[in-house]
């Protein structure tokens, strides 16, 4: 359980270290234009993905191995859905944006961004959901 505990505050501290500090601040460096801002942003993103990801495997095994009650098990679904969610659906639809700006067009806002910040806000509730059921059941 203790393992299930520390990958869930190490997701959390990522996804707000990353998605609500790291992200909105880089654009306002100075020097840092749209460009180097979304290049920056999608390495950034990739390795907190592919990071989540690792995390989220963590969780999962570290509630099966401790046989955690149900709480806690759907939580880790509902975190491992949101994520899927963003990286299968939400994901590409900003990457395909990114491509247009990168190449030099001058390409609308999208609403896919909107939903992605939507999708880091429930993941940040539902971790720290789960990180506080975690600390009770131990």
């Amino acid at each position: 359980m203790a393992l299930a505990t520390a990958a869930t505050f190490v997701w959390l501290g990522m996804v707000l270290a990353i998605s609500f500090l790291e992200a909105p601040l880089k654009f306002r460096a100075p020097g840092v234009t749209t460009v180097i801002g979304l290049g920056i942003g999608r390495l950034v993103f990739r390795a907190l993905n592919v990071a989540e990801v690792v995390l989220a495997v963590v969780v999962i095994v570290g509630l099966v191995l401790a046989g955690v009650p149900a709480g806690p098990g759907v939580l880790a679904a509902v975190l491992v859905v949101l994520l899927i969610v963003q990286l299968a659906l939400v994901r590409p639809v900003l990457n395909r944006r990114s491509d247009r700006v990168l190449a030099g067009e001058d390409a609308p806002r999208s609403r896919a961004h909107l939903a992605y910040i939507g999708l880091e806000g429930a993941k940040v509730v539902a971790l720290v959901w789960l990180g506080v059921l975690l600390l009770v059941a131990a």
